[in-house]
């Protein structure tokens, strides 16, 4: 049934499982579930003196606006990374002293002489020549070590580094609220701050890493959700389909150790649909996320006659006729379609696709002639390469939109 986004926040709040794993292309409104959800779940009220601590901890596109960079312009030397005052950051840093977690997780990801240092507390100038006091753990800057007491120069790094050293930080963060409430007895917990927290909300975590590093995350996470003995729950979105897979395969895998059973993940597809409304759906529990497949269902439910075709659903055309031809060891895509007008049908795959975007994020009209192009070569994909039909699916989930 179609929901609207509160709707749907709302159905992951009475979901009564310890995990719900979430897969939605990009541009799906997957950042705006999680403020909806964080909304639902501890609203601002000015109004209303807050009578309890934390209820839900989560990471997405606004936990990385709260750090940015100063360049240092005039000089061109000291390039920091700056970071906005935070509860959450300073219980981390502060508080708990795990600094070195921090660079532990960071260098895992990146380069084992990469190297972050916070600042310490210091007195500078403003731009009046007045006295300002810059806070300890405010600033961080990076260098290569050198296997000495020196350093190289503090360096900006890559937008993919920037991001997993925020979400070393977030980790470290969420590792040490584990630890604390893995503590049965609230009296005997280090701190009270994390005793009302109930949910763990994490959207795409690290998507700029490369394959070997992100299987590792994603078994991290795991992991370390797997280990919480508390009823905190969890709740992850992502549009990577390697890193969905590894999740639902960690997630699938009981341990005994913590008394994690496979009944306690759900994993579900989150779409966008044309009127702006969504769905969520369950997935299967007995097979991993078929990247493929899932495109190909999509460009069923297009070429129907119910359905509506947009260019970008060339895009997923292309990005099955290149998965294909990899695995069957073609030199070029091209070669898996039909011999009559190949030319063609490629040079009208490349244009449309070129331009086409994630589902969600482009509406543009496509002429009768491309809808038909379409049809045929989606047709001629399963029967040439017998691909399972998704009929029965495609005209279940329509039924369920009505």
């Amino acid at each position: 049934m179609a929901q609207s986004l509160a709707e749907i926040a709302q159905s992951l709040k009475d979901t009564n499982k310890k995990v719900q794993l979430i897969y939605a292309f990009n541009g799906t409104g997957k950042t705006r579930l999680s403020r909806e959800f964080k909304e639902l779940i501890a609203p601002k009220n000015p109004e209303v003196e807050e009578e309890s601590g934390i209820k839900i901890l989560y990471y997405n596109a606004f936990t990385e606006d709260l750090f940015f960079w100063d360049n240092d312009l005039k000089n061109d030397t000291d390039r920091h990374l700056k970071i906005q005052p935070n509860n959450y950051t300073s219980w981390v840093l502060v508080e708990q002293g795990q600094e070195p977690n921090i660079a532990k997780h960071f260098q895992r990801y990146t380069n084992d002489k990469l190297t972050p240092r916070f600042n310490e507390q210091y007195t500078t100038k403003d731009k009046d020549n007045n006295d300002i006091t810059v806070p300890a753990f405010s600033e961080v800057r990076f260098s290569f070590e050198r296997g000495d007491d020196t350093g190289s120069e503090f360096v900006k790094i890559s937008k993919g580094e920037e991001s997993c050293f925020i979400w070393s930080i977030f980790y470290s963060l969420l590792e040490q609220t584990i630890t604390v409430l893995n503590v049965a007895e609230e009296e005997d917990r280090e701190t009270d701050q994390f005793n009302d927290l109930q949910y763990v909300f994490i959207d795409d975590p690290v998507s700029s890493l490369d394959d070997n590093h992100l299987i590792e995350l994603a078994v991290n996470i795991a992991e370390l959700i797997k280990s919480s003995q508390s009823e905190l729950k969890f709740i992850i979105t992502t549009h990577n389909p390697l890193f969905y897979n590894v999740l639902f395969n960690e997630f699938n895998n009981a341990d005994s150790g913590s008394g994690y059973k496979v009944r306690h993940c759900a994993k579900k597809r989150f779409e966008k649909l044309e009127d702006g409304t969504f769905l969520i759906n369950d997935q299967p529990s007995d097979s991993p996320f078929s990247y493929h497949l899932f495109l190909l269902s999509e460009l069923e439910k297009a070429i129907h006659p119910s359905g509506t075709v947009q260019k970008y659903h060339f895009n997923f055309l292309r990005n099955i006729l290149e998965k294909m031809s990899t695995f069957l060891g073609y030199n070029k895509w091209r070669d898996l379609l039909p011999e009559e007008s190949r030319e063609a049908y490629y040079n009208r795959i490349i244009n449309l696709s070129s331009h086409g975007k994630f589902s969600g994020e482009e509406i543009s009209i496509i002429n009768e002639n491309d809808k038909k192009v379409l049809g045929y070569l989606v047709n001629q994909i399963k029967t040439n390469f017998r691909f399972k039909a998704f009929n029965n699916q495609i005209e279940e989930e329509q039924d369920a939109t009505v």
